[in-house]
């Protein structure tokens, strides 16, 4: 389900297609968490397939978030303008809450250092493209979801390495600067490209907008299959530590992002939308930079291709959850 059509669905969800246009948004919040958990299995089953694919895992995530901009509009950032206090609070919570619930999880768990930069890099990670699915499920405010993810994605080549080297600095050496040009290369221009040609040739994206999303699963299906396949005996010997503290990061983001929100005297879908973006991170991003500058410890990929499984399914629950209670 494309963003456009999120968009459109919301604005009319009590008109005669937002039956249609729900269903296919549980389709593909129930379809995308099992298309990467497919991909964790056939990874950890027969790892040395997927060796050869390593190569492309920077192209991978160009692709995702080149669909990104195709989805998006001018008009989907007038919004900063329009409701300045939500997204703020939004983009601020994304940028505090998670990269400092990260630290604390790794001093808690007394994490080893290639896997506490991992948990470090998705916690300075920017929102995650499925959050916009998510929000539309949970009745939240779809619009203020678009644009906190445009927001946080553009704001990742100086927010993600920025904090990364300050945060993961003493566990290992950070190089910020490389990490930075990594970002613009497989992020901001992608996505800027993807805006440009949608404003200049939007006839000619709009056909191709309801596959974006299963480009954009594919791409972190992927990811997936190269980060697992490359590290498997290390998921063995400490998946179990590795989860929990990826469940603990991903549920406590969307606890605290709530709160940030309503404390903040944030509207209850505004306050439902700040949740799932806190929490829902781009960890198909973070685990590509742990695999990119962190070579050496591969293991340090490893939090961002588990959380890339566990926030599908939990976005999902979380959705079942938000619906069932009153606005």
């Amino acid at each position: 389900m494309s963003t456009k059509s999120v968009r459109e669905s919301a604005a009319t969800e009590h008109g005669p297609s937002s039956t249609d246009e729900d269903r296919s948004a549980r389709i593909a919040v129930t379809i995308f968490p099992l298309m990467i958990i497919a991909s964790f299995i056939a990874a950890m089953a027969a790892p040395a397939v997927f060796h050869p694919l390593a190569a492309g895992t920077n192209y991978a995530l160009g692709i995702i978030m080149f669909g990104m901009g195709l989805t998006l509009k001018v008009s989907d950032f007038e919004l900063v303008v329009k409701r300045p206090l939500p997204v703020l609070i939004g983009v601020v919570a994304q940028f505090v809450i998670m990269p400092l619930l990260a630290v604390l999880l790794t001093w808690i768990f007394q994490l080893p250092a290639a896997i506490a930069v991992g948990v470090i890099l998705v916690g300075c990670a920017p929102g995650g493209t499925s959050s916009n699915v998510i929000s539309y499920l949970a009745k939240g405010d779809v619009a203020l979801s678009v644009t906190m993810t445009s927001i946080s994605t553009l704001l990742a080549p100086l927010m993600t390495p920025l904090l990364t080297g300050w945060l993961a600095g003493a566990y290992m050496p950070v190089d910020a600067k490389a990490m930075a040009i990594s970002i613009v290369k497989m992020v901001l221009v992608p996505v800027i490209g993807g805006l440009l040609i949608r404003r200049f040739a939007g006839k000619v994206v709009e056909p191709l907008l309801p596959a974006l999303p299963w480009v954009s699963v594919l791409g972190i299906c992927y990811v997936v299959l190269v980060v697992v396949s490359v590290s498997q005996a290390k998921i063995l010997q400490a998946g179990l530590l590795i989860l929990l503290v990826v469940v603990c990061h991903n549920v406590l983001g969307y606890l605290l992002g709530f709160f940030a929100s309503r404390l903040t005297g944030g509207s209850e879908s505004a306050n439902r939308t700040i949740s799932i973006e806190v929490g829902m991170q781009n960890s198909g991003l973070a685990a590509t930079l742990a695999a990119t500058h962190f070579a050496a410890t591969p293991e340090s990929a490893l939090p961002g291709a588990v959380f890339s499984v566990w926030h599908n399914l939990s976005g999902a629950l979380l959705a079942m959850y938000y619906r069932r209670r009153s606005l």
